[in-house]
Formats: C-alpha cells, structure tokens, sequence
C-alpha cells in the first residue's frame, strides 16, 4: 500500500484563465496508507478526474502526484501498480468466478499455489465460494460487479485500489451488503481504498474520511461526524443531511442590548429581520454573513421566548421515526426541523416560535465557517 500525495490542478483545455476553465482547482492533499477515502459529490464536480489522475489514466495539467514521496506524475497505471475498479462490471464472460479472479494473479506470474489461496480468501470475503467454478456470462448483474470487485482486491502488492461508482447497477437492496462487505475488507486486508460516488449514504457507511468537492474544489475532507458537525462550506452544510443545514441571513448590529436592557449590554445580531443576543460579540461587529443550523438541532419554543425566531408553519409531515415540520421565517425564509415524534405539532398557518442559536449553530461568510 502507499501514501498518496496530490498537489496539482488540471484543465481539459488549454491555457486556463478562469476558474471555470478548471475540472480540478488548485489543491493539496494525502490519503495515508491503508486508509479508506470517499471523493463525494454531484455530477461534473471533478471526483473522477481526480479518481483518474490517481490511477494514472489522466495526468495533471498542472503539479504533480507522489506514492510514498515517490514522484509517479508520468508513470502509467501499470508502474504505479494500481487496481480500478469501474461503474460496470470489466470481466470475462467465457472464463468461470475462480479463472476471472486469477487472472490478475497469473499475468504476474503468481505461484498457482497463492493463487488458488488468494483467489479462495477473496471469494469467501465476497460470499462467492460456492460460484467458483460458474461462467460469468451466466451470472447475474451484482454478482458479475463482485468479481469486478474481487480482481481489485484480489493483488496483494498493489499501492491502492480504486472505485469509481462500483454500485450503481447492483439493485439497492443489495447496495447495503456490498457496502458492508467492503469495509470488512478493508479492515482485514488494510488496502489503501479511494471510492468515488455521489451518494452520501455510501460514502459515509464506507470511508474513514470523505472528501466533499463542487466545481472542481475540494472544499473538505473529514469523518461523518465533521461534515454533519462542523461543515467547513455551506455546500457541505447543503450536500450532507437529509434534509441538509438551514441557511438564515445574519446581519451584526453591534453593541447593544436585544431585551430592552434586563441583560445588560452585549452583541446583538439580526437573524432573518429578527434581532436577538449574539453568541460572541466578534460576530455582532461584522457585516452581513449566514447562520447555519442542522433541523435536527432547531427546536419549538414558548411563545415570544427571548432569542427564539418567530416563524409561520407551511407543512407538516409524519416521517415515522420523527415530524419533519418546515416553517417560514420572515415571509421568505424556509427552516425545517426534525422533531421527536411524539412532539405536539402545530398546524400549518399556525405562528411557533424556534430555537435556532446554540452550541450548534455555524456561522459562514462568503460560504466559508467563521465560527
């Protein structure tokens, strides 16, 4: 396995001027060694290309790529020995489960006697030992993608292995055992994994560490609890959760006092026209930036309680497992909150009063946090 270092930008045309001309912004940045990695994002954000510069498929325009401090920018897939893995299966149809996951095995000139060994972990880690001696073209589509899977996995001298979108023709119910087949893997074998995919469950129940791009930027690598905690830009505030962060336009006024006095002076913030004391008084100085907040973190308050926005229900729904209730803040501002299913809802029309500042509470300007 290696350490994976990038630090380079790539465009497909040339002599780039504008940001828009990039697939991949300048960036700097390492998976370690036996590490598992998610690149997470939309469509055309520049996860594969990355995924492809990694392998060797596509050379950065700009910078370079280094495997254990080993610059590898000009080798080919081959010299940097890398295994891919694609969005659909790569097999041989005529060949049965046991000669498609030798195969990589025997091209390297592997003792049969590891082969048949490596071949027999690999297809017991994939739940395929009794399909061994079955053609490929008779299987059906998932078990035709575990093969392609297993001959990613099945070397064990290679620097990483590579996914780019591996689910996305296996059936969803099946998703979920293939991801958990993966990350058994992974523990047991200690592969350096990069898994390309645009789907946020995937990423966050597969990789240590997710990284979350948009046009072309990475704008932050971290574990599931920092992307849903502490997301460094609103987009991962907006991209991760289901339904994702609630936005609120934030204007500081100051030193002042948001209760007529009974509090004394401290910083005052405007939160969607409505004002209200400020967590920190740095936050009262500055001019107009966001508030970010997670529905699971926004509660119903007392009527007129003080620091609560005032807000007019649009729509309740009974989720099951919790009451998804969105409001309107300010005639313009839509909030949701996810709340115990037990709670009293209001009904649509009717005014309630949030909690939305507290020690969850993000702050952004010009997208990025400030607090």
């Amino acid at each position: 396995m290696a350490r994976i270092d990038l630090d380079l930008a790539h465009a497909y045309r040339a002599n780039p001027q504008r940001d828009e001309d990039y697939a991949l912004l300048p960036l700097k940045m390492s998976f370690v060694d036996g590490g598992a990695y998610a690149l997470l994002g939309p469509s055309g954000c520049g996860k594969t290309t990355m995924l492809n510069i990694i392998s060797g498929l596509v050379r950065p325009s700009h910078g370079s790529v280094s495997f254990d401090g080993r610059e590898v920018t000009a080798l080919t897939p081959q010299q940097r020995n890398i295994a891919q893995v694609f969005q659909f299966p790569v097999i041989y149809d005529t060949m049965t489960v046991a000669e498609n996951l030798a195969f990589p095995l025997k091209n390297r000139g592997v003792a049969p006697d590891r082969i048949k060994q490596r071949v027999g972990q690999i297809a017991e880690m994939l739940e395929m030992s009794a399909q061994l001696d079955m053609r490929a073209a008779g299987l059906a589509a998932d078990a035709k993608q575990k093969i392609s899977l297993g001959r990613g996995l099945v070397r064990e001298d290679v620097s990483a292995v590579l996914f780019d979108e591996p689910l996305t023709v296996i059936d969803p119910h099946l998703k979920w055992q293939l991801r958990r087949k993966l990350k058994q893997i992974h523990h047991e074998l200690k592969l350096t994994l990069v898994y390309v995919t645009h789907d946020q469950v995937e990423a966050l129940t597969f990789a240590d560490q997710v990284v979350v791009m948009t046009r072309g930027r990475a704008v932050q690598m971290g574990s599931a609890s920092d992307l849903f905690e502490r997301p460094q830009h609103t987009f991962v505030g907006h991209f991760i959760g289901s339904p994702g962060m609630n936005f609120l336009p934030v204007r500081g006024v100051g030193i002042g006092s948001s209760d007529g006095g009974r509090d004394g002076s401290r910083g005052v913030i405007e939160v969607a026209g409505q004002r209200m004391a400020s967590p920190n008084v740095a936050l009262a100085a500055r001019a107009d930036f966001k508030l970010g907040v997670r529905p699971e973190y926004v509660t119903l308050a007392e009527p007129g309680a003080q620091g609560a926005l005032q807000a007019v229900v649009t729509q309740a729904q009974d989720i099951g497992t919790y009451w998804l209730l969105t409001v309107q803040v300010g005639g313009q501002w839509l909030v949701r909150a996810r709340l115990h299913p037990e709670t009293e809802i209001p009904g649509v029309g009717d005014n309630v009063w949030l909690n939305v500042v507290g020690s969850h509470t993000c702050y952004y300007q010009d997208e990025e946090l400030i607090s």
